[in-house]
């Protein structure tokens, strides 16, 4: 993976997002998550709502121009972490401020392929993006994404989502395929065989390398 930065190769991330304009001020947000929030040495820790993060004003801001006056939800993903283990896709669009440089290992919800009832996604069409400390991206709904990484330790994120996202998987009878991958609630997720999801069970959907920071990753010049 060609390691793309949000920043200086908006073209590149277009199809997975944008960065969210000056206007919107998340100094604040990063203060909260560096202040109040743990960042563990040996795993990725994820809490999908934070009182103090939805407190904050700029929380409102998101609410009412980002996500159109829908209910949200704002909690962190915070840890270390250098694989990708999983892609997961939501109904709706997501928010991530990073109060650290993070990589983004995304894919497409379009390269998703059924065979034979099965879904599966080549992890050789992830790409990666550099998301540098400071900076909100805002993810379409087709973008699968999972935890951010990093080789530079750990790090701290704030993660804006539709109100119930992430939490306890509604009890279904599953109709069709795509009942199959529900995850949790409004989670939808893909598991590389060699990831823990799968071991807790989640579907196996990701075929090919589970891709590491330290292996596969190519990095352009003084981007990393």
């Amino acid at each position: 993976m060609i390691l793309h930065n949000v920043l200086t190769e908006p073209e590149a991330f277009a199809p997975y997002g944008r960065v969210l304009p000056s206007d919107y001020d998340f100094t604040s947000v990063i203060d909260v998550l560096n202040n109040n929030t743990d960042a563990p040495e040996d795993g990725v820790v994820y809490v999908p709502s934070l009182d103090k993060l939805e407190g904050l004003p700029v929380f409102a801001d998101l609410r009412d121009r980002i996500f159109g006056g829908l209910t949200i939800q704002a909690g962190y993903c915070n840890g270390t972490n250098t694989t990708l283990n999983a892609l997961e896709c939501h109904r709706g669009i997501e928010v991530l401020v990073a109060a650290d440089d993070i990589v983004l290992m995304l894919g497409k919800k379009q390269n998703i392929v059924m065979n034979d009832g099965d879904y599966s996604l080549d992890t050789g069409t992830i790409e990666a993006f550099l998301v540098p400390a400071g900076t909100a991206v805002l993810y379409y709904e087709t973008t699968m994404h999972y935890a951010p990484a990093t080789t530079k330790g750990t790090f701290r994120t704030a993660i804006v989502l539709v109100d119930g996202t992430n939490t306890d998987k509604p009890i279904i009878r599953p109709g069709n395929e795509e009942d199959r991958i529900l995850w949790a609630r409004n989670k939808w997720l893909l598991a590389h065989p060699d990831s823990p999801e799968a071991a807790e069970g989640a579907y196996v959907g990701l075929v090919g390398r589970n891709l590491d920071l330290n292996e596969d990753l190519v990095y352009p010049d003084a981007q990393w």
